[in-house]
């Protein structure tokens, strides 16, 4: 049941959600900042190849720098979906509303997203090059 509209909404309801949006701000850096490791990791392994002398260094498949930079897209997008999420749910904190039946559809996603990446780097690195 709610609380009346006009009943003090405890503090730390409100500190429990700055901290919730805290920490999705960090996965989005996180993932960016993985996202900029990643672009470059081709980069990295053809100059690994090219100081070691092997010879016909790695052929650049270009999946690095696409895979990074969704990535980063998709660490932006989360920045703003996790701000907007915030902001929504501090307004119907002060309006009153209380609604602690949200759904982890949105957790989720990024898990699957986070998953589908992690193999996909995966089977980049596992497959024999041409």
């Amino acid at each position: 049941m709610n609380p009346p509209p006009t009943a003090p909404v405890d503090p730390r309801i409100y500190l429990a959600a700055e901290r919730t949006f805290l920490a999705w701000i960090r996965t989005a850096i996180a993932f960016m900042g993985f996202g900029f490791v990643v672009a470059r990791f081709g980069l990295f392994l053809r100059e690994l190849a090219l100081n070691h002398n092997v010879p016909g260094a790695l052929p650049d498949h270009g999946l690095s720098q696409p895979v990074g930079v969704v990535l980063i897209l998709a660490g932006i997008l989360l920045n703003l979906i996790a701000a907007f999420r915030h902001r929504r749910y501090v307004q119907a904190l002060n309006r009153g509303e209380l609604d602690p039946s949200r759904s982890p559809a949105f957790s989720l996603w990024v898990a699957g997203f986070l998953a589908a990446i992690g193999l996909t780097v995966v089977l980049y690195l596992a497959l024999p090059q041409p």
